[in-house]
């Protein structure tokens, strides 16, 4: 079936996220563990989970030792890597304050790879995501295997929390998905709460739960109070977004998810969260984000201003080491 690879097994998000696939993936499956440290331990006991799902692992020295080996060969046959390798956030610190280390992960896992697995489709979910996917893109393009229909960033957490919080507010709990577009930090996201089915939400509701949704990070980083950062509410939006990927390579189903992707002209922003269709080929169709709300377009063009101040951070760093 399908190989999917999570690089950052052992960390606060790699167990969880890789419990969530090991439950998920479909029977026949393998799930390839890579890690610093701890991935031998996640694979022994994921491996007691009672499911037709093979477990490899890898233990390495990425960055410090450049194209680790050990990567190199639990690349080999993969078709989807989850790339939550980094360093979390900690109170006070902004996604782009993660950029000097996880710039230089981002580079060396995708290089790493990619060179064993030049047709593998890449979710990003390594923060500044903003930053990071677009470093990902220029590695694939100097090894001359850019795919711009199998590069994603992962933003499905903002979309789940953007649903969450309008269900908790709006009984009954129906929505099934609040369209979220933009881009992965603060203000870049952008819920779009006046495509949603059913009652209007009243214009004095829109703005707090829009700030809320572009806070929630932070509050949860608050929250655990220096003790780490979102990790389980991302294991199991970023575990969600694999398995959705996955469906669509096998052919299982084309699903429509929010991602962000290489926007292949269709916006003035090289890339940006928009709604995609996935399919065997990986992304088939880029759609439009729909009609959305003065207020939503006035976000959605603040957004766009620091997305491509990101992408350029993004681009700069990776051609500096290219």
């Amino acid at each position: 079936m399908v190989n999917v690879a999570v690089i950052g097994a052992g960390g606060g998000i790699g167990q969880p996220l890789s419990l969530l696939l090991m439950l998920q993936l479909p029977s026949g499956s393998t799930l390839s563990l890579y890690d610093v440290v701890g991935a031998e331990g996640v694979a022994a006991d994921l491996s007691h989970v009672d499911r037709n799902v093979h477990v490899r692992w890898a233990n390495g020295k990425l960055p410090s030792v450049p194209e680790d080996p050990e990567l190199r060969r639990l690349a080999k046959g993969v078709d989807v890597f989850v790339v939550v390798a980094g360093v979390p956030r900690k109170p006070g610190m902004s996604r782009d304050d993660l950029f000097n280390v996880n710039a230089g992960i981002v580079f060396d896992v995708v290089k790493t790879c990619a060179t064993e697995a030049p047709k593998a489709a890449f979710c990003i979910v390594t923060n500044p995501v903003n930053s990071t996917t677009p470093i990902a893109a220029q590695v694939l393009k100097k090894l001359g295997v850019y795919d711009k229909n199998k590069l994603f960033g992962v933003s499905a957490l903002d979309v789940m929390r953007a649903t969450k919080f309008v269900n908790t507010e709006r009984q009954p709990y129906n929505v099934e998905s609040v369209p979220v577009v933009g881009g992965h930090s603060d203000i870049t996201i952008v819920p779009l709460f006046s495509q949603l089915p059913g009652p209007a939400l009243k214009d004095t509701r829109i703005a707090p739960l829009t700030t809320r949704v572009q806070d929630a990070g932070t509050e949860v980083v608050k929250a655990k109070a220096g003790k780490g950062s979102a990790t389980l509410s991302m294991a199991a939006a970023g575990a969600w977004f694999a398995l959705q990927v996955v469906a669509g390579l096998t052919g299982a189903s084309n699903p429509i998810v929010y991602a962000y992707v290489d926007t292949d002209g269709a916006s003035d922003s090289e890339f940006l969260a928009i709604p995609v269709v996935l399919g065997k080929s990986g992304i088939v169709q880029r759609c439009d984000i729909g009609k959305v709300s003065a207020a939503e377009q006035e976000l959605i063009k603040v957004a766009k201003q620091t997305v491509k101040q990101n992408i350029t951070k993004g681009v700069d760093f990776a051609k500096a080491k290219l």
